[in-house]
């Protein structure tokens, strides 16, 4: 059987929220023929323990505004904040330090389990850095013309 569609759903808010904060190495996996008690997992890594924090707290945040209010089950490991889990019940979400991630290796786990699409959009930095360079040679060019027919 197949992670449920609003797991699924519900996976890819949590995703778009940890990216809005940086975090890094999102993955996600449907478990539900292999564990049975839940239908996915969502693992992310930020780079410190703030990053750690926050990023669950905007999770939680994002789940609750943008998913019918759902609330996590369970919360686990807030204090340290070197691995944050959040059981949601249909899904469980690992926000974890860089660190504590290359440790445990969780993904080994459910290597064997499909990939669920995050389907997060490209990095919008990465675009406007293309962007602005286009623009301002643009304008760079368009000033030039005006400049040669103002001489004219």
């Amino acid at each position: 059987m197949a992670a449920l569609e609003s797991s699924v759903n519900a996976i890819r808010i949590a995703a778009a929220a940890a990216d809005r904060l940086k975090a890094t190495n999102q993955q996600a996996f449907d478990v539900s023929n292999l564990l049975g008690i839940t239908d996915a997992m969502l693992v992310v890594s930020a780079s410190n323990e703030r990053q750690v924090l926050a990023v669950a707290e905007e999770i939680e945040k994002d789940l609750y505004l943008k998913d019918n209010k759902r609330k996590a089950l369970s919360r686990e490991g807030l204090e340290l904040a070197q691995w944050i889990l959040l059981d949601f019940g249909d899904f469980v979400v690992h926000v974890m330090h860089e660190e504590a991630r290359a440790f445990y290796r969780l993904e080994r786990l459910w290597n064997d389990c499909p990939s669920i699409d995050l389907q997060l959009p490209e990095h919008a930095s990465e675009t406007e850095d293309s962007s602005e360079t286009e623009d301002s040679s643009e304008t760079e060019d368009s000033s030039k013309a005006e400049d040669s027919s103002k001489a004219e």
